[in-house]
């Protein structure tokens, strides 16, 4: 692989021009005005694949924004590994929080600052770079390698799942790769292997017809905010579990290899918290806090109003009040089977005296890669030699959908692979990528490209 890297070493400068172009192109897919930015990226994106030496480039429309797909099938009887990244990105707002412009890439304090450098574009251009690498030096890759861009992961990917059903051939593949989350912190190179799920409820509590003067009413009606409050209130006890009846009973439990790759993390409860702004923590009691985000389930309130909220005083008493009730999953159990076990249980605590409407609004499964799994090894090897350290493992509280429809309509396990860091702004004003992790990253994507036919090998 000398050669491959030695090519990387000497374009680094051309590799941060092309950056800033492709960050300059200001994607934003939520907002209808920033449409042709979008095209504009699709294109930027597609004969950008072309000019590396990519086959079977095509732009896919869609009814939203455009898919870009890309394929090099020229290792016959080797892996071929799917890679998924998005190249639109989230609104620059609020824009005068940012030290420099939004989409114009500035370099200081060893990042990469713009929006879209960590989530997603700057990933998967490592990706690209590593590629192009190993095609102008090697001429050919050391696996099949395709490519499915979209333009909509900012937006809930609400055209990708009708493409990959459409396209369950063109897609075919022996492992997925997505480079869109972070390691655990600097200088802590890890891999993600685990995501959690989610089932998202709202509940509506009506009392009165209408709301009340709370002066002439109070006292002689259930106030459906305090209704709600209660409900809300016994959704947990004193311990920190959640009291629906059979929450928890198809929770995966962690392996012992799990709890000793979490014991070797540098974690500090304290410094958490503090860094949080809190006093203390709180959560299930017998877990420690990195069980408690990753690896249990969890049920938040995202929202709780009704009433009036406005400046000044109103004294009314509302005829409704409303919240909106997140429940996080672990692998084994099924959004849809907690969702109706949700709803069952707050039509039995709900007080008599007001209506309740339960609404699942929507939901998604856990996801997890085993460590000893061969991608996965794959990818701690490459991370070795990238980064110069061995890798710890780590889950991720969130969720990544599309890494669930991989598996469920193409059989496919995905190997999380990202080079972002926790604190990267993601979302955020002055959004950043390490400028180390930049080209360590493009290091470990030729290096991941050339360990995975070993390891793969290994397992059948």
């Amino acid at each position: 692989m000398k050669q491959p890297l030695a090519y990387l070493d000497r374009n680094r400068d051309r590799y941060l021009s092309e950056l800033t172009e492709l960050l300059a192109i200001p994607s934003i897919s939520t907002a209808p005005e920033y449409a042709g930015d979008v095209r504009h990226c699709a294109r930027w994106v597609s004969d950008h694949l072309r000019g590396i030496g990519l086959n079977n480039v095509q732009i896919h429309q869609t009814e939203g924004h455009p898919i870009v797909y890309a394929d090099w099938m020229g290792a016959p009887g080797k892996p071929t590994v799917l890679l998924y990244g998005h190249y639109d990105v989230q609104p620059p707002e609020p824009v005068d929080l940012w030290t420099s412009p939004p989409f114009e890439m500035t370099i200081r304090n060893g990042n990469i600052y713009a929006r879209g450098s960590a989530d997603d574009k700057g990933q998967i251009f490592i990706h690209f770079k590593s590629i192009e690498a190993l095609l102008r030096t090697h001429g050919s890759l050391p696996v099949n390698v395709k490519l499915i861009l979209e333009g909509e992961e900012e937006i809930g990917s609400e055209h990708l799942e009708g493409f990959v059903r459409k396209h369950k051939k063109l897609l075919k593949a022996d492992i997925v790769l997505i480079s869109d989350s972070s390691m655990f912190a600097r200088g802590v190179p890890s891999i993600c292997y685990g995501l959690r799920g989610l089932a998202y409820i709202q509940i509506e509590v009506t009392g009165p017809n209408k709301d009340l003067h709370s002066g002439s009413f109070g006292g002689s009606l259930h106030n459906p905010i305090q209704a709600l409050a209660e409900i809300i209130s016994g959704l947990h006890d004193r311990n920190g579990r959640v009291t629906i009846p059979g929450f928890y009973d198809d929770v995966r439990r962690l392996t012992q290899t799990e709890r000793r790759a979490y014991a070797k993390l540098p974690w500090d409860d304290r410094n958490y918290a503090r860094s949080l702004g809190v006093s203390g923590l709180a959560g299930e009691k017998g877990f420690t806090t990195l069980e408690r985000i990753w690896a249990r389930p969890t049920l938040e309130c995202n929202g709780i109003w009704g009433g009036f909220t406005g400046e000044g005083a109103k004294t009314v008493l509302p005829s409704k009040a409303y919240a909106k009730i997140s429940m996080r999953l672990v692998p084994d159990q099924k959004s849809s089977r907690i969702a109706k076990l949700f709803i069952r249980h707050i039509r039995e605590i709900a007080p008599r005296t007001v209506r309740v409407q339960v609404n699942a609004l929507h939901g998604g499964e856990a996801a997890i890669t085993p460590i000893d799994s061969p991608g996965v090894r794959a990818a701690a090897a490459a991370i070795e030699k990238g980064f110069g350290k061995k890798p710890l493992f780590q889950r991720e509280g969130g969720s990544i959908p599309i890494v669930i429809q991989f598996k469920q309509l193409l059989g496919l396990d995905t190997v999380l692979l990202g080079f972002g860091l926790p604190d990267e702004n993601a979302h955020a004003p002055d959004e950043f990528l390490s400028l180390d992790h930049f080209f360590k990253g493009m290091k470990t994507s030729i290096h991941f490209l050339n360990e995975l036919p070993k390891f793969l090998n290994d397992r059948d």
